[in-house]
């Protein structure tokens, strides 16, 4: 069966077990290749038997295909695999060095471009921290970085640099108050395309997309395999953000701004609205230390250890938890989610904590007529809008949608 539905002649009519389905029609052989690289970057190497299994493709199909991947430098044998009846299997699994991609993520706190592998392993990175991005700021530092990143690498693997992504907030304008700015100081986010001026720069493609969704597509690509179809995603950065998969995909919405998880209202008082954003951001956290007579700085500058003044992390994680049931709950009322996976701009241990209080402030403000659903530690940490960058060129190139993948 091919994604269209149609059977292709010869083809048995039974669906394989994992649900995957390729076409042994010689047209579309690209989409096959990019179904053989789906398999093997979602379930690691992979005999041609298992693969033919499968996908439902014939035996030489497989064979011609993963010797054409091969050949490109996109695969590469592993060891052989015996104990069996019969010549021992040769599991073949995405060659470390085959593609390389970029990811830029635009923070309102500082800048990341990273360089990655077709395993999502940063191979160098660029870091730049700042008061506040301008368009001008960011289009210079990435072609800096671009430039310098690139020349790590040898004439041969740079021609394997297959685009850059770029993760972003959308509507920085809307945001001037809280990074103590001005109106106008934001105002020429409005009307500058930093993508396009980029990609003016450099042969190869530029893709764009919401930080919150682009450090969620990192948890789909990247992280653990072993989630739900349907899952919310949350981040917590400089400000609270997330993203939405359902149906194995990162659904943005019309504007490319789905999920826009800081503004969900959590409670009202008076005629003053509380949004998610007020308590669940880095933000607020930076304020406490600040009120404190503390650094700030303390934050940014080791996202793997904190070492914060009294009790303020204790306050805000109490805070940021309460405020993250309330906005959990209200989004099943929407969409019956099974999972929610929470990670960010956090040590690992302060995750793990507001992740514990979460799951606690769930379970003592249940409401009736929904499920609550399972709460997860994300699995990629503060990289997750620059790795998500990053799959963005990877997955356009190399993979089928994963909707389609699972699905057809």
């Amino acid at each position: 069966m091919k994604l269209d539905g149609t059977k292709a002649e010869g083809e048995a009519a039974a669906m394989p077990a994992d649900g995957v389905r390729g076409s042994n029609q010689s047209g579309v052989r690209a989409h096959n290749e990019r179904l053989v690289l789906s398999l093997v970057r979602q379930f690691g190497p992979l005999a041609k038997a298992e693969i033919a299994r499968r996908t439902g493709l014939s035996a030489q199909t497989v064979s011609v295909i993963m010797r054409a991947l091969e050949k490109e430098g996109l695969l590469e044998k592993g060891e052989p695999v015996r104990g069996k009846v019969g010549q021992p299997s040769v599991p073949m699994g995405l060659a470390q060095g085959g593609a390389y991609f970029l990811g830029l993520k635009v923070g309102r706190r500082s800048l990341d471009l990273i360089l990655t592998d077709f395993h999502g392993h940063v191979e160098g990175r660029v870091h730049l921290s700042h008061r506040y991005p301008t368009p001008e700021s960011v289009v210079t530092f990435a072609n800096t970085a671009i430039a310098q990143l690139l020349d790590q690498l040898t004439p041969e693997n740079r021609k394997k640099v297959s685009g850059l992504g770029i993760a972003t907030p959308f509507r920085l304008w809307d945001w001037a108050r809280p990074l103590g700015l001005t109106s106008s100081e934001m105002e020429a986010w409005r009307e500058r395309d930093i993508a396009a001026e980029i990609a003016d720069t450099w042969e190869f493609p530029v893709y764009l997309r919401n930080d919150g969704s682009a450090a969620c597509g990192a948890e789909l690509v990247f992280g653990d395999q072993n989630k739900p179809r349907d899952f919310l995603y949350f981040f917590v950065g400089f400000f609270v953000g997330g993203g939405l998969v359902i149906d194995n995909t990162v659904f943005t919405g019309r504007s490319g701004n789905a999920a826009a998880l800081a503004s969900i209202p959590i409670g009202i008082k008076g005629a003053k609205v509380r949004q998610l954003v007020d308590v669940a951001s880095i933000h607020t956290l930076e304020q406490l230390v600040i009120g404190e007579g503390g650094d700030s700085r303390l934050i940014w500058d080791n996202p793997t250890e904190w070492n914060l003044p009294g009790d303020v992390l204790s306050t805000w994680v109490e805070k940021a938890a309460e405020g993250l049931a309330y906005a959990t709950l209200s989004a099943s009322c929407l969409i019956d989610f099974e999972c929610v996976v929470i990670d960010g701009w956090l040590p690992d241990s302060v995750r793990t904590s507001l992740v514990d209080h979460t799951r606690r402030r769930l379970n003592e403000i249940r409401v009736a007529g929904i499920e609550v659903p399972d709460l997860r530690e994300g699995s990629i940490g503060r990289d997750a809008r620059a790795l998500g960058a990053a799959s963005l060129p990877l997955s356009d190139k190399f993979l089928v949608d994963r909707n389609a993948f699972l699905k057809a």
